[in-house]
């Protein structure tokens, strides 16, 4: 079983990214939203789940546990595959699906690639009693949200760092602190060589206090 990868992204494509490892190419289904945060080039830290069919073994990943425990619960669903549990991924975060699953809300669940009525139906159902929305998830949630709206390149590298490990308030202080060093301005243009400076002095300043 493989839990994790840790290693270069050497493509990422509409649904899928190929994540480089020592030299191995793991092919890895990930939600749009997850894949709208890597590039090619970006050290990065995938969760995943293998699921085996009589057809092929498929690898899907995730940036963070909370998405990776929610798609494990959906495939709990009878009659929910990994495919629509992916499409569930990439129209909502775990924050925002639980509420819908609290609000019993099916109309906004079939917003969700490959679902219809039936099937969200069938969700919230079977999983209304079972999801715990985590404060501390919201709030988390709540803030990339706004930094996504403020600044969509800063967030994109505290995700980065935050996928190697790094605590995300850790992560966003190091950043801010790497900007007012090299004297930049926000928003950041989405400049390869810009994100690479900000980055690799982030990891050297929290390397440093680690």
């Amino acid at each position: 079983m493989i839990a994790s990868l840790t290693g270069t992204v050497e493509s990422v494509d509409a649904d899928s990214a190929i994540i480089d490892v020592h030299g191995i190419g793991f092919l890895v289904r990930m939600p749009s939203s997850d894949l709208a945060k890597i590039h090619a080039g970006q050290e990065a830290h995938v969760l995943t789940s293998m699921t085996v069919s009589q057809d092929a073994i498929s690898l899907y990943g995730f940036l963070s546990k909370s998405s990776l425990d929610l798609f494990h619960q959906l495939l709990k669903v009878s009659g929910i595959g990994p495919k629509v549990a992916l499409g569930v991924l990439s129209a909502f975060t775990p924050t925002d699906f639980a509420r819908i699953v609290r609000d019993h809300d099916t109309t906004a669940l079939t917003k969700a690639q490959g679902l219809g009525k039936k099937g969200a139906q069938k969700i919230i159902l079977e999983l209304a009693n079972k999801l715990v929305l985590d404060e501390d998830d919201a709030s988390a949630s709540a803030a990339s949200a706004a930094e996504q709206n403020a600044d969509p390149v800063v967030a994109q590298l505290v995700d980065a760092m935050v996928g190697m490990g790094k605590d995300a308030s850790q992560a966003r202080a190091a950043i801010e602190k790497a900007i007012e060093t090299l004297g930049l301005s926000t928003p950041l243009p989405a400049d390869r060589d810009t994100e690479s400076a900000v980055l690799t002095l982030a990891f050297r300043s929290t390397d440093r206090r680690g």
